[in-house]
């Protein structure tokens, strides 16, 4: 049997902030739409509870919103095409056994942002 990290381990956090970030960027360029941060933070809970893990509220929607502010740069600095290969990448990437370079450089950034806001900045 597999341990996975605490709900509330940077990993875990960086992890849910690269899957929010993933979802937002998908609903993005496929409805033209931007999740709320509540609807993000239930996105989050959601993730978590499929492995019987949970966050409260407050740290849920601190993730939501780090989530938000990378989707809303990237789809600002990439262009259409551009963002449509890092939706499809990150997606992708979703799954454990699925190795990207891409990826692996964006979820490097979820984690600079986890740590900038346990930095508090």
């Amino acid at each position: 049997m597999v341990t996975l990290p605490p709900a509330d381990s940077r990993g875990t956090r960086a992890a849910l902030v690269f899957a929010l970030t993933a979802e937002r960027l998908s609903l993005w360029y496929e409805h033209g739409q931007w999740p709320t941060e509540g609807q993000g933070a239930t996105l989050a809970a959601d993730w978590l509870a499929r492995t019987r893990r949970s966050l409260p509220l407050a740290a849920r929607r601190q993730l939501s919103d780090l989530s938000d502010q990378l989707a809303r740069h990237l789809a600002a600095s990439l262009s259409v095409e551009a963002g449509l290969f890092t939706v499809h990448e990150m997606m992708e990437a979703l799954d454990p056994n699925y190795d990207s370079e891409h990826a692996r450089a964006l979820m490097a950034e979820c984690e600079r942002l986890v740590d900038a806001a346990d930095e508090g900045g």
